[in-house]
């Protein structure tokens, strides 16, 4: 299987298009076939080597992105009719209320800090988002996935800064709980 995802100049690097293209296919077949073993963690958890003239990553981020929403949307439609939209309504609102937990921790104390010397994201960055989301979960506030998986913040090293990995896999599960919102 091919895809037809732009690619970036011969002196650029971009992904490894064979592993981007093997990678597609498992999840085309995945989402064909409902296979439980492949989930949008799956997806979120992809990473691809690079290689010069390879596909634009951004392309291909943003692909992966909707591939996510697609597999929630699935979850959701399964779950659903397994278990009656009453019961998944229920699980999604629990799996919301224990996202919120965190977010109502005090700022500058909502994710782990990282060690001494290592890479971590802005706390106050980090914070303002966590204040968007709040008022998304609590009252409504109009704000897309893709909000949350676009949203950037600036680096810190070590203990001023909140621990990258952390924020990223809690950001995970915010977005795959609002892509199975219709």
């Amino acid at each position: 299987m091919s895809t037809s995802f732009e690619r970036v100049s011969r002196f650029s690097v971009g992904y490894n298009m064979r592993e981007v293209d093997e990678f597609l296919a498992r999840a085309r077949t995945a989402y064909e076939g409902r296979d439980p073993a492949f989930s949008g963690g799956d997806i979120t958890s992809a990473s691809f080597g690079t290689e010069r003239g390879g596909y634009d990553m951004r392309v291909v981020d943003e692909a992966l992105d909707r591939l996510s929403d697609a597999f929630a949307l699935q979850s959701r439609d399964d779950s659903i009719a397994e278990k009656g939209e009453d019961v998944w309504v229920a699980q999604l609102t629990e799996r919301a209320e224990t996202l919120k937990e965190r977010l109502e921790r005090p700022a500058g104390e909502r994710f782990a800090p990282a060690e001494q010397g290592e890479p971590s994201y802005d706390r106050t960055d980090v914070d303002a988002l966590c204040d968007q989301l709040v008022a998304y979960f609590t009252d409504g506030l109009p704000m897309s996935v893709d909000d949350v998986r676009r949203a950037a913040f600036r680096r810190r090293r070590g203990t001023e800064g909140y621990r990258e990995a952390v924020v990223d896999v809690y950001l995970d599960h915010v977005a795959d709980v609002m892509a199975s919102v219709p």
